[in-house]
């Protein structure tokens, strides 16, 4: 009877496992949904927690380009230019939130984008959360955009007139540009993403430097060199900025932001961010070493503003391919950026006769260029395991990836430069561009804003 009864258990058994199975089951399956919700979220949140925290950091920058165009130019100019530096970005957030952030993004992404403004238009607030981190991180980028034309028609520009050019670069040319390369990280979709072989600048050595670059070379050229840089035969004369120790603290900051601006284009909290960060850091060192070099053999000395901006330099250029190129790629990159610079300073000076006091045509243009070139030679996602092939043509990609290149290089400058002339030349007819020669020689600081830098000290002249 008991063997009976256990052979029974025995036979029931698959039939008992299955009733317990389909039992547990659903409490099983709730499980694992909610902790894969769980995790989701947690990912979310690090992500949004990383891309604010980058922001934040590319914010920073803003002081940077403040201390290096004040220590660059003359104490008289000084209250002017923090000034600029600190309307381009308070006016730029507004506008880039009312007007840009829509043309760059907008589903429609055509010469004028149909949604995304102010998010959607709701002013409210009820957006997704990672769109509010989103917009903060291009809102910094915009405004480091506008702030890169300021040095270069520093000393001479009338304030207001900068007013209205920082209002025209943040609401339309380069959110317009942006979209035409970007547009597609949130809604949009630009040809230049949707080539055949997509268009490479991972964190903006073109989208950001160059077309504030561009446009500041337009602006320096309408409005013409400060009084005393061209002697009657056309001969430059060198105008000291007043405290290089202010400059060098600016590069620091701006290369300490740099982490964020580079890193923080991942927007994904994850390993990357410290591949990103090696890459940017060893091409800032190869620029100022390369360009302390080639300094040194020009001018018998290491000089240190070339030296400065030399730095500089190579984090423009490795800005672009800092996800996409190799350690030794990145050195490669600086460092032709940081002997591009010094070339390009001279030859922007002596040979075009633009005064530019900072370089910042060279440093963001000149080296924004190289950099986006640089991708189609030293891309190298394969070896990186970041894509299935690499479209460098040193990595053995061929030349398509650098035909593209060229093809965005190419657009920015027609772009920028074009559109940037139009700009400038309409406020010189209308308001006016630049000061007096009178307030000029005075110092804008006493005539646009009633007061000194540097209060009973008089340390500058007022030549």
């Amino acid at each position: 009877m008991l063997n009976k009864i256990m052979k029974n258990i025995v036979r029931s058994l698959p039939l008992i496992g299955l009733i317990i199975m389909f039992s547990v089951m659903p409490a099983f399956a709730e499980e694992t949904e909610t902790n894969a919700k769980a995790i989701e979220a947690l990912t979310t949140n690090l992500n949004i927690v990383w891309t604010s925290v980058a922001a934040f950091l590319v914010f920073f920058m803003q002081a940077g380009f403040a201390m290096v165009e004040v220590g660059f130019t003359r104490a008289k100019n000084a209250v002017n230019i923090i000034m600029k530096n600190l309307m381009d970005f308070a006016v730029g957030t507004l506008v880039f939130f009312f007007i840009g952030f829509g043309l760059m993004f907008g589903k429609s992404n055509g010469i004028f984008g149909t949604t995304n403004f102010m998010l959607g238009g709701d002013v409210l607030g009820s957006a997704e959360h990672w769109n509010w981190a989103f917009l903060i991180f291009q809102t910094v980028f915009a405004g480091t955009s506008a702030t890169i034309v300021s040095g270069a028609m520093a000393e001479r520009t009338k304030f207001k007139a900068y007013l209205c050019y920082s209002v025209f670069i943040c609401a339309f040319i380069y959110p317009i540009f942006g979209s035409w390369a970007w547009g597609g990280l949130l809604d949009g979709g630009g040809w230049l993403e949707n080539l055949k072989t997509p268009f490479v600048d991972f964190a903006g050595s073109t989208v950001v430097h160059s077309i504030g670059g561009w446009l500041a070379l337009a602006g320096a050229i309408v409005l013409g060199p400060r009084l005393g840089k061209y002697s009657p035969d056309g001969k430059s004369k060198a105008i000291p900025g007043h405290n290089i120790t202010l400059a060098a603290l600016g590069v620091f900051i701006l290369w300490f932001g740099w982490f964020g601006f580079n890193p923080g284009s991942t927007t994904v909290g994850n390993g990357e961010i410290g591949r990103v960060a090696v890459t940017t850091n060893l091409a800032a060192a190869a620029g100022a070493v390369s360009a302390m070099i080639i300094a040194w053999i020009l001018f018998k000395k290491p000089d240190a503003s070339m030296t400065l901006n030399g730095a500089l330099a190579g984090l423009v250029a490795i800005t672009a391919g800092c996800y996409t190129v190799t350690p030794m790629g990145s050195i490669w990159i600086g460092a032709i950026g940081g002997i591009l610079v010094v070339f390009s300073v001279i030859f922007i000076d002596q040979v075009l006769k633009v005064d530019d006091p900072v370089g910042a045509v060279s440093v963001h243009g000149v080296c924004g260029a190289w950099g986006t070139l640089a991708c189609g030679l030293f891309n190298a996602e394969k070896v990186l395991g970041t894509g299935e092939v690499s479209g460098g043509l040193l990595y053995g990609g061929g030349m398509n990836q650098l035909i593209t290149q060229l093809i965005g290089v190419g657009a920015a400058f027609i772009w920028a430069f074009s559109i940037g002339l139009i700009l400038f030349n309409v406020i010189k007819v209308t308001m006016g561009i630049r000061v007096s020669p009178e307030e000029e020689l005075r110092g804008l600081d006493i005539m646009e804003h009633g007061m000194e830098a540097y209060d009973g000290f008089q340390i500058f002249s007022n030549s």
